[in-house]
Order: structure tokens, then C-alpha cells, then sequence
């Protein structure tokens, strides 16, 4: 893959190193066409558009998911957030016999955050041996026959450090748990495949590698837990008949609809749908190949520049987010912005995140301008 036949795509790449995909994907010239095509779809038709068109880009926006993911279509579900679709499969759990949920340390906070305001839930944590990674050992000495669910990340947002999902799966369903996963940071830059790895769910969206942009979430059921989970929140979209506008009944959506709440943010789901289609047509496969050369290019010219690295031992489990040791992360992070170079930072560390539109060039000017930074 040539990452030059796409780089006219994203604006941004014409006027900035941008190297921060992990926290918002650059926005797409498709995604601004989707974006236009539903305002004037707005201007033209109003609410009627919903039925004749809208109704069915949420479709196409499920179904284009599912593909890529491994799933079917009615086993997604739109969201309006990680935490808003948590929510609602939390909700639908029976915790009398299992109240106990097992997260790890290296873990975004919005996964305990779940369980931690829920009485009666006992939130387990797994501790980190290198501060990098988790030993799966870990996994399967905290999960018990008291254990609901194993909840953690495919990616882990601070240091990128990809988790084997099978191993994981295997781990929670010994005990008679489910297997929860975050990939918010994994699906459009790691291959993933619900249906091979028994992943029970999944969240991710379309804000990062996905260059969707903000406001959206994909919430993946196992097609035989759908029917078995009954949330305690709920929504009008999640009915079986939303348009029905029966107050005095409510029957959940036979497929993972049940779990949908409120009516999803269009132009995001535009957005989504732009950015969706790039990533299909280049294939998670081959970003995977692309972004695995530019993180091991990185990693190796930063080492060899001198700096410290918080990264996976083995570059078969690292992803394209490479924690670079500073002592000033934000004065770091403000000088190259001053060089026109995006990146971010989490706690000590210079976070910086390429995707398959950045280039060799960069990730040498990138690695310059933070020696410059670093011997002043």
C-alpha cells in the first residue's frame, strides 16, 4: 500500500505531522461529502428524509461494521457512547450469584467506572508487571465462580499493548464469565474477529482509527446472549416497533437494536460512514501491516536517539500508539505543535499514534524535533 494515494484525502496532512489518531482520526474529504450529502438531504426533504434514506444509512452503517469485525448485522448496535452502551449491558446482567468484575490497572477508567457506581458489585483489578503489559496469568488467577464478566481493553490506551482475545476468552468462559472488550483503540488499526476470538461483547467506534469523528459507538452482542440480556435501561430506538409510539407497551428488539437508547447523532453517523469506507477499501489488514512498519521504525530511531519507551516486548503485541519518556510531556507536546507536529501526552509520556496516511519522513522529523526539544 502506497499511503500516498491517500494522503490528499485528509487535509490536515497539507498542513500538519499529524500523529495523534488514537485520540481523533483525521477527518476525511468522503466524510465531509457524507456530511454535506445529509444537510442537504435536510434542506431538501426534512424529516421525511428518515424513512426514505436515513433509516437505511444506520443499516448500512451496522452492516459495514459487522463485516469488519466478523459479526452480523443484527449483532451490532449503534451507541451514543463506550460508557452510554456499557450502560446498558450492565444494566442487563444478573448479578445475585456473580457480582464480581475483573479489569485491569492499564485500563481506560470509563470500563471500572461502570461497576464502581453499581451497589453491591466487587470491582477485581489486575495488576500490571512491567507497566506495559498483562500477564493473561493474571486474568486467570482473579477470575472466579463469583466473577460476571472480565471486562479490559484489546488496546490499552497508555501504552498500546495489544491483549490476545482468545486467551482471554478462553480465561473468562472457564469460569462461566463473559468476555467484555473495549476496543475502542484496536478495530481499524488491529484485525479483530468477534466470532473466532468468542468475544460475548464488544464497544468500539468510529472517533479514532475509524475517522469518524466524535459522538458514536458500535456495541457488538453475542447473537445467543442477545435474547438473554434484558437491560433496565432502554430507549425508544431499542424497541421492537420504534415508530409504533405505543406508550402503554414496550417489547424489546429481537437483534442487538434492544440495546440502543435514543436517536443517534446523524451527522456522525455520516461522518462514520466516510470514514468507514476508506477503511474498507484499504483493508485492517494491510493498516495493520502499514502501521506495525511505522511504530517499529519509531521505536527503534527514538531507542536510538536515547529515549525511554513504555511499549510491549514483542512488536508482534505492539499497536501504533508508542509512549516516548519525557520530563516535561506537555512542554514536549507544546514545542512540536510549535513545529506544526500533533501528538499527545498521558502522564510521563509523549503519546504519539501513526496511521496508515503518515509517512517515514514524519516519524524521523517527529523523533529530530524531540532530541532538539530534549538537549535544549
Amino acid at each position: 500500500m502506497n499511503e500516498r494515494d491517500w494522503r490528499e484525502e485528509f487535509p490536515i496532512l497539507a498542513r500538519k505531522t499529524y500523529l495523534n489518531s488514537c485520540s481523533l482520526g483525521a477527518l476525511s474529504q468522503r466524510a465531509q461529502r457524507r456530511v454535506a450529502e445529509f444537510q442537504e438531504e435536510w434542506h431538501t426533504f426534512g424529516a421525511s428524509a428518515w424513512y426514505d434514506r436515513w433509516i437505511a444509512r444506520l443499516d448500512e452503517l451496522r452492516g459495514r461494521v459487522a463485516a469488519m469485525i466478523g459479526a452480523f448485522p443484527h449483532e451490532v448496535a449503534l451507541a451514543p457512547s463506550t460508557s452510554a452502551a456499557l450502560t446498558v449491558v450492565a444494566s442487563g446482567l444478573d448479578y445475585r450469584k456473580r457480582n464480581r468484575i475483573v479489569v485491569s490497572r492499564l485500563d481506560f477508567p470509563t470500563i471500572a467506572y461502570q461497576w464502581m457506581v453499581r451497589p453491591g458489585i466487587e470491582v477485581v483489578y489486575v495488576e500490571s508487571d512491567d507497566g506495559a503489559t498483562i500477564d493473561p496469568a493474571r486474568f486467570a488467577d482473579a477470575v472466579d465462580d463469583r466473577t460476571v464478566a472480565v471486562v479490559t481493553s484489546h488496546v490499552f490506551f497508555a501504552t498500546g499493548a495489544i491483549q490476545d482475545l482468545d486467551l482471554l476468552s478462553e480465561i473468562a468462559h472457564a469460569r462461566g464469565a463473559l468476555l467484555i472488550v473495549d476496543a475502542y483503540q484496536s478495530v481499524g488499526q488491529v484485525p479483530v474477529d468477534v466470532h473466532a476470538t468468542g468475544v460475548d461483547v464488544l464497544v468500539t467506534g468510529p472517533l479514532k482509527w475509524l475517522l469518524g469523528g466524535p459522538g458514536l459507538a458500535y456495541l457488538y452482542v453475542r447473537e445467543d446472549l442477545v435474547g438473554r440480556l434484558a437491560p433496565t435501561t432502554a430507549g425508544w430506538f431499542g424497541a421492537r416497533d420504534p415508530f409504533a409510539f405505543d406508550i402503554t407497551r414496550f417489547e424489546f428488539h429481537e437483534s442487538a437494536r434492544r440495546f440502543e437508547l435514543g436517536t443517534p447523532a446523524l451527522p456522525t453517523v455520516h461522518a462514520a460512514l466516510g470514514g468507514q469506507e476508506i477503511i474498507d477499501e484499504v483493508g485492517v489488514p494491510r493498516i495493520r501491516e502499514r502501521n506495525a512498519a511505522l511504530t517499529e521504525r519509531l521505536i527503534e530511531a527514538a531507542r536510538g536517539a536515547g529515549f525511554e519507551l513504555r511499549v510491549a516486548p514483542d512488536p508482534r503485541d505492539r499497536s501504533a500508539i508508542i509512549m516516548i519518556a519525557d520530563d516535561d510531556p506537555a512542554g514536549a507536546v507544546a514545542h512540536l505543535a510549535s513545529r506544526d507536529i500533533i501528538v499527545d501526552r498521558r502522564g510521563g509520556y509523549v503519546r504519539v499514534s501513526p496511521h496508515f496516511y503518515n509517512t517515514e519522513d514524519e516519524i524521523d522529523r517527529l523523533v529530530e524535533e524531540l532530541r532538539r526539544w530534549r538537549d535544549g
